[in-house]
This record gives structure tokens, sequence and C-alpha cells, in this order.
């Protein structure tokens, strides 16, 4: 039953008000207990006549407060409900079907889909219905759909997280259909929580199929307010050779907000501002980056927009090298058309940024390029390159340069040293009167050539070229590029972690017409990309079907290196994530067995994103008119149950006190006027308002603190006592800073105390209780880590606290920051220097004097200072853990802290360490962990790797013992 915005789970209940007039009488009729006077002897009667008589019914007002009592149980046993939003939605006697659009655009404003799939079961179980959870996004290739009890229905909701690629509305549809028909089930009530994205046009046929499947039972949509639709981004270079983005939606009124274009590091290297007016379902904005900048930039998000949709990786493709062009004929000699640097120009510049040295001196125009910091050089008909000249080129390869050279009359005279393969003296000319060749043309490029999927136009022909000495055609040599009769056209080989390519014919249209063709430019486009891959071993370089390069193995298959969750989190790929066949790269959408991420070897990898180029998000069609509309902007429903039962409790103590005052003192409503009598019930409800304020803040108090033995407390802002001084440092002493929020706090001292009994089972250190540390006035020195949660409302902190901080921490101290938000999402590249308008470690921590971080490296002290580890998990699994960058020391590759002890002084995650480390006394687990008691182990592993590496520093990574310890082991 509703009542505007109020209503009854169990409306059959109301009748019992009736009743109360009842009661009314029985409470009426009944008087109170009368006075006992014992009987005394017979002489003593005398003058016992007692002139106040008791009354014969219950006074009125103790009759109100028992009625308002009996009437708050019985509204509360009805279950009333404020704000029932789901109400309308959930009518008939069928099963709840809660269908979610779990792709990428939910993922954004997960937390409120979350909340809202929970009330719509929460709302279901008070019904005693059935419930079915249906994922459009399935992370699986089979779907099951399930009709549960609403218990089992929220576990399953729990498992269910956004997907990296777009919802196959179609598919789960057939799914629901099944699962409807083999359970015999029919007017199933059907809410469909939607994206407000028309994924591949499937949402009307989606919207009429699930209004079918509700048949008379309701059928009710759940969308976002206007303003709030899900964002997409497709960034690359443009002709420019600029970083350009494209924030892309599916309509809506205006709105403002800014992407953000980050390194490998997590480094924030640029910021460009968007605007989308009304309407607009796209917009374009551009990154001023310099050159070296933008080449670091590896990926490109929209900030605060934390879906793989809103964050584009970029590869190579988008990296600008520079190009040097040097010509061994001087340009102002030659017709332009003719020039051989002019069709090599034409084909680099919309792609790469050209250095053209205008000395005409060879070896002052390769300085020239070298200096300008160029990755590619280009020589055209420059047959041999001799002394200091070649051995700088030959430097320059090795350190990670591309040479590219282009045959010519000079180059048939033998060429030199720098060549991938040796040529033989003289041309091979096809075709002319002298000849009886005719010209030939290109093969199809082999699967590993780095010009694999370019499409060779038939009407390519070569008139003449320079050979290659089959006999060193050595398997070092790649060749890229064959004639139809099989002969080498581009040759490659590896110099130290460069490359040296060669085309064996001239780089005008002279010897073939290749320069004059759009393939040229795509080859030319693919060995440029080139230049960024210096130092990737002997890796096998081959390309998409877009023209860049990609490296693979021999079969030409890229393998699923990192991919994208639906968060935008690059994590290890899931178990369906397949290989992509070079050749199919560029067909590529992401979805279940390509996910969005990195492919190929870890050097240089192929980026494949969710939204591509040309990509449009188009909204949700017009809607049938039987299906009933609602938001996640209502207000959340109530559950006044509770606030009614706690209401006629307060009553029913009232009673008990007035009836005890009644008896004590023989009360009654008329000398309530009498000011001792109303100073007496005053009083006596103090006393009682007193007792019970003092009994509940003693059981706070005992549920925020350990009753065996008081953890060393904090001091005041006058310094710290004595006492509290020696008990902090008696023993090892782990403090957690108190954040105020009570549940937070106790979960912290929790799990400091689990790690302490895990430290002292398995180590020689034996801390103490762990101690309540209040940031702002408490002596934190004693302390040698400090655990901190980082609260959502965290706030900036006072110089005074900042001061503080930063003269423990440069003292010797370690701090955890724990954000506790991996999975909602968590911290992926964060950037501590924004200020005060960021997130909440951004506002926590943009004072303080910090040093570079990075994830923790695999040959960090962290993963060994007592166990071998290359994760640190807490409750979640997958955060990464931040410390401070290390730095490269002479030739020792080993990673240092800046500071001599080798600690790092700040860790930051995300994996929630306290909840996997809290154990109760007998050493059981007291809150759950995501991947079970395997990860609980290693969770409590890397607390305990954490706290051994505060307590003995890079002792683990002293090298100077060794000698010493392997001379002892061979004794």
């Amino acid at each position: 039953m509703t009542l505007g915005a109020l209503a009854f789970l169990n409306p059959w209940l109301l009748g019992a008000l009736a009743t109360l007039p009842l009661i009314y009488w029985l409470l009426r009729t009944v008087p109170p207990r009368p006075k006992q006077i014992a009987f005394p002897p017979t002489r003593i009667l005398v003058g016992i006549e007692n002139r106040e008589k008791t009354p014969i019914k219950t006074p009125w007002w103790l009759l109100l407060i028992r009625l308002l009592a009996t009437a708050l149980v019985i509204l509360a046993l009805a279950e009333p409900i404020l704000n029932p939003n789901t109400e309308q939605s959930l009518k008939g006697t069928g099963p709840v079907v809660v269908v979610v659009d779990n792709g990428w655009a939910s993922a954004p404003r997960w937390q409120e889909w979350s909340n809202y799939v929970d009330r719509l079961i929460t709302d279901a179980e008070g019904r005693g219905r059935g419930v079915a959870i249906v994922e459009t996004a399935s992370p699986a290739k089979t779907r099951s759909v399930k009709i549960e009890a609403p218990a089992g229905a929220r576990s399953t909701a729990a498992t269910l997280k956004p997907q990296p690629f777009p919802p196959d509305r179609k598919a789960a549809l057939d799914a629901l259909s099944a699962a409807l028909s083999q359970a015999k089930e029919a007017n199933p009530n059907i809410v469909w929580l939607t994206d407000g994205i028309d994924h591949s046009a499937q949402a009307s046929a989606f919207a009429e199929g699930l209004l079918a499947l509700a048949g008379n039972a309701t059928f009710a949509v759940v969308a976002d307010v206007p303003g709030r639709e899900a964002l997409g981004l497709d960034a690359g270079v443009g002709a420019d050779g600029k970083l350009n983005a494209r924030v892309i939606r599916g309509g809506g009124p205006q709105r403002a907000g800014s992407a953000h274009a980050i390194s490998a590091k997590g480094e924030r290297l640029g910021e460009a501002a968007f605007t989308l007016s009304a309407g607009t379902g796209t917009t374009d904005i551009t990154f001023s980056l310099p050159l070296e900048l933008r080449n670091q930039v590896t990926r490109v998000e929209i900030a605060g927009e934390n879906s793989a949709g809103a964050v584009n990786l970029l590869d190579q493709r988008s990296q600008w090298q520079r190009v040097g062009l040097i010509s061994g004929e001087s340009q102002e000699k030659s017709q332009p058309l003719l020039a051989p640097l002019y069709y090599i120009n034409k084909a680099v510049q919309p792609f790469a940024e050209v250095v053209l040295p205008k000395d005409a001196n060879l070896a002052a125009g390769i300085d020239t390029v070298i200096k300008s910091n160029a990755t590619v050089l280009m020589l055209a008909d420059i047959g041999t390159l001799n002394g200091e000249v070649m051995e700088h080129v030959d430097a320059w390869v090795n350190k990670g340069g591309v040479l590219v050279r282009f045959a010519g009359p000079r180059l048939e005279k033998g060429g030199d040293e720098l060549l991938p393969v040796q040529l033989r003296l003289g041309g091979r000319t096809l075709g002319g009167a002298l000849s009886w060749s005719t010209p030939q043309p290109l093969a199809a490029f082999e699967e590993t050539s780095l010009f694999a999927g370019l499409n060779a136009p038939a009407e390519i022909a070569i008139k003449r070229q320079v050979l290659a000495d089959p006999a060193r055609l050595t398997p070092d040599v790649k060749v890229w590029a064959r004639l139809k009769d099989g002969t080498p056209l581009v040759t490659a080989v590896r110099r130290g972690q460069g490359q040296v390519v060669l085309f064996h014919i001239t780089a005008n249209s002279d010897w073939s017409n290749l320069p004059i063709s759009g393939l040229f430019v795509e080859m030319l486009k693919r060995i440029t990309t080139l230049g960024s891959l210096g130092g990737v071993g002997g890796d096998a370089i081959i390309a998409d079907d877009k023209g860049t390069a990609a490296a693979t193995d021999n079969a030409g298959m890229l393998g699923p290196l990192q991919t994208l969750d639906g968060f935008g989190l690059l994590k290890p790929p899931p178990p369906t994530a397949q290989s992509i066949a070079v050749s199919k790269l560029g067909d590529i959408h992401a979805n279940l067995d390509y996910p969005p991420g990195y492919y190929g070897p870890a050097g240089s990898p192929r980026a494949i994103n969710v939204i591509r180029p040309g990509t449009a998000l188009a909204p949700l069609p017009a809607l049938p008119a039987a299906a009933e509309r609602l938001g996640f902007e209502s207000a959340a429903a109530t559950n006044l149950k509770p606030w009614l039962l706690a209401a006629a409790l307060a009553l029913l103590f009232a009673d008990i006190i007035a009836v005890l005052i009644m008896q004590l003192g023989g009360l009654r409503l008329q000398d309530l006027r009498r000011p001792a009598a109303r100073a007496g019930t005053t009083a006596a409800v103090l006393i009682a308002f007193v007792v019970i304020s003092a009994v509940h803040d003693r059981a706070h108090a005992q549920s925020a603190e350990p009753a065996a033995q008081p953890a060393p407390s904090a001091g005041t802002a006058a310094g710290t006592s004595d006492a509290i001084a020696q008990m902090a440092t008696g023993k090892v002493t782990l403090g957690y800073v108190l954040t105020g929020d009570a549940t937070t706090d106790a979960v912290s001292r929790q799990g400091l105390s689990g790690l302490g009994r895990v430290l002292a089972t398995r180590t020689a250190v034996e801390p103490g209780e762990p101690a309540p540390v209040d940031i702002a006035t408490d002596e934190i020195a004693f302390y040698p880590v400090l655990y901190w949660p980082v609260p959502e409302n965290a706030s900036p902190l006072a110089a005074a606290v900042v001061a503080k901080i930063d003269a423990y921490m440069k003292q010797g101290g370690m701090i955890i920051f724990d954000t506790r938000d991996f999975g909602q999402g968590g911290m992926q590249g964060f950037n501590l220097g924004v200020g005060r308008g960021g997130s909440a470690l951004q506002r926590l921590l943009s004072a303080l004097d910090l040093p570079r971080l990075e994830p923790v490296p695999e040959d960090h002290v962290l993963t060994r200072s007592f166990y071998l580890l290359k994760q640190f998990p807490g409750r979640w699994e997958g955060g990464e853990l931040w410390v401070e960058a290390g730095e490269d020391s002479g030739n020792d590759s080993a990673r240092k802290a800046r500071r001599a002890d080798g600690v790092s002084s700040i860790l930051i995650t995300s994996n929630d360490f306290a909840s996997a480390w809290a154990l109760d006394e007998r050493g059981r687990p007291l809150y759950p962990t995501i991947g079970g008691e395997n990860q609980r182990e290693m969770a409590l592993r890397s607390g305990i790797n954490i706290v051994m590496h505060a307590l003995t520093g890079n002792y683990k990574a002293d090298q100077v013992h060794v000698p010493a310890l392997l001379e002892r082991l061979g004794q």
C-alpha cells in the first residue's frame, strides 16, 4: 500500500490499530497498584488516616504514553518505507528481473548503480519474491541467468562489475528468455538499468523484447539524469603533429570538463579543457606539448570519468619522430620534381618533424641532424660514408637511430659497411631498348614484413635497382619487400639498438614509380615509427593495416599484454583475451575476446581502444509507451521500521521511569504543579539520561579500543607524557591515524593488531598493541610505521601538521596512505600536485614535499625484505603500491631510494590493507577478501615485508655482505 511518498510492505498489520480503543479501555479500568501499609500495633493506629486517596484510574498522560508506544509498534511491524522508488516497478507476484547495462559506459557511476540494484533486491526480499540478475556485458563466453532467492541474488550482484566493452543486449535478451521459459515463470517485473546509449542500434528491439517478457507485469527503465551521460574519448596525432583528442557522448545539455595526457609513469604531462554545447555529441581538443613530451604520452583520459571508454591508449603510432633528410645532390642544382628528397619530404611531412640541414657539407649536415635529436636519418643516393662520418653515424645507429638509405647511381659502385647486405657491383635494368626483361611489379608483402597488411598496387613497376649479394642474405637480414620474381627490394638489419634499412631503388621516379604512389607514404610511415623502438631486442617487426609497425612472434600474432578493466585501469589480461592476427588488427572492435589494451611484445605493443576514429554514440531511441521511467537521482528508499521501534522503546522507558517515580514518591498528576515535585521529576529524568549516555559511551569506547591493554593514546597539544612515550617505545609500536569515523578507526586497529600477531609468530619482531594517533596533536616520532586510511571527505592539512609530517618522513618514518577504493574504481596514475580541488588523497597530500613516486619495481627491496613478492594485495587485489622512485647509481642498476637507509618514506595503495590484516583474538579473519584466503595470506606477507622494510632499511639490497655469506656457505 502506498500513501504519497510512504509505503507499507505489510499493510494488513495496520488493522491492529483498531484494537487501540480496547487497549485504552483496559488500561483505563485497571487502576494502579494500591498503596500497601504494614499493619502496626493497635496503639499507633491513631492518626493513620490517609487524606490522599489512591486513584481508581491510570493517569491520562501515562495512558497516552502507552497507547503511543503500542501504535508505534504496530506501525513498525507494518514496515513503512519512505520514498518507495521501486514500488510502482515491483507490482505483481512473479520474479523481479534486474537487467544491468554493465558495459564501459556504466563505470563512472557504478557505485550508484550497485546501490540501486541492492535497493531493488531489498524491496523484492520484503515481498518474498525471487530475483534474477542479468548483465548485458558478460565476462564469460557462456551466459547464465538464474532466478534466485534475494540472498543469492545479492551475492550475484556483488560479483557484477563494469566490462571494458559495449554490452551485447541481444545475447542478454536471449539468455533471459531461455531462463524464464525453463523456470516456467510468467509476468516478471523487469527493471532495466540502462547506460543511455544505443549500442549497435539494439536498444529499441531490446526494450520491446523486455516489455514482451514482462507480460502483464511492469517494465521500468532507469536512466541517469541529463548532464550525466557517459563520455568517450578518441586521441591521436593530427596532420600538424599535435596531440588531438575527440570527446563524444550521446547528446545532452551543455557540459564542460578536461582531459589529461598521462605518461607511462603516471605523470600528468598536459591538460586540455573541453565544452560540449547543448545537443552536441562531439568536440575536439588539442594538447600543446613539445615533441619530446608529446612522445612520452601513453594515455589520454577524461578527468573524473573513470571508464574504459574515457581512456585512449597510445602506442608508437601516435609518436612523431624527427627525421633528418640528406641528399647527395644539391637541391639548388636539381629540378624540384626530380630532386632526390622531394618525394621523401612530401611523404614524411604529414607524420614527422623534418630536419633539412642547409649546410652542403655531408659531415656538417649529419652532425646537425644528430644534434637535433632526430631518431631517423634518410640518405638519398649517398654512395659511401667514410672515416669519422661513418663512425659518427654508426655510433648513432647503435644507440637506437634508424638509418634509411636509398639507392642511386653512386650506390651502384658497391656502397660501404652501413648497409643491410653487401651489394653486387653494378645494377639491374628491367626493360628498355637493351634489355629483354620487362619492369617488375611488387610481390605481396609477407606476414613477417614491416609492411604486412599493405596492398601492393599492380601498377607499380620497378625499372632499375641495385642487387643484394644472395650469398650474404643471412637470417639476420630481413627482406621487407620483394619483386614478383623474388628479388629483394627493401632490406633491413638490426645494428645494436637501431636499424639500417635500404631501398634498392632511388627516392625519386628515375628507377620506379613507387615514390609517386600512396604506398610509398605508408611504407615510410611505418619505417619512421621504428625510431621509437630502440632496444626492442631481436623481435620481428611487423605492422597492422593502418600503417604502423608492430612487434609479433613469427606467426604474425599479437598476444594480449595488458588490458583495461571497466574502470579504465590497466591490468593483466583476462583468460578470455585472445591473440590478434596482425593483418586484422585494424578491424578489431573491443569485445570479450579482444578487450581494449596493449597487444604484442612489451617493447613495442599495439593498442586497441573502445572508442575508435569515427565512432559515434547514439542516444536511446523512444522507448515503448508502456515502459515506466525512473531515475537514479530520486531519493533513496528508507525503511522506517527501526526508527519506529526505537521511538516505541523510548516511550516504554519513559513509562517505566514514571511508574517508578510514582511508586517511590506517590507522585500524581496534580503533584506535578508543585515546584518541589517538578524539580524531583526533572532530576530523575536527567539522572536516567546521564546513566544511559554513560553506558552508551562506555560501550562505544570498548568497541573502539581493546579491553585487554589500553593502547598508548595520543598526548595533548602540550606534548606526550613520559608514560605514553615509554609504552610506545618499549616495543615496536605501529600507529594508525584517527579519521574521526569510528568504523574506519576500528578496522585500522584490528588490522594492525592482526598484523602484529602474525609478525610475532613468523618473525623476531614482537610489536605492542597498535596506537591511535591524532595527527594534529600527538607526537608521531615514536612510531616506525603509521597507517593512514584516507576518508572520502579528507581535507587539506594545516601548515603545522604538514611540517610535522614532513619532518617525520625525512627523519626515517614511513606512512602508508590507503585510499581503500580500488574495488570502486581505484587510483591509477594519480598526480599529487593538483591541489585542493582534486581527490581526497590529493587534497590531503597537496602541501607535502613528496618525492617522485612510482609503482613498486620488480627489484625493489620491498619485494624481498622478508618474503619474495610480486604483488601487494589487501582486501582488493590489483591496485598498485606506490613508493618513492628509485635512482640508478653508476654501473649499479639496482634501485635505491633517495635517502641513505633505502626506506621509502611513503607508500600509497588502494587495496585496503587493514581489512585483510584484521584478525580476532583466535586468529580468525574479521573481513572477507575478494580473492579468498590465499589473497589474505599474500596480504599478510605484504604487511610483514612493509614492516621489515621499515625496520631494516635496505639491508636486503646491501651487496657488501654477499662475498662473506658465500664464503660461509662454502665452509
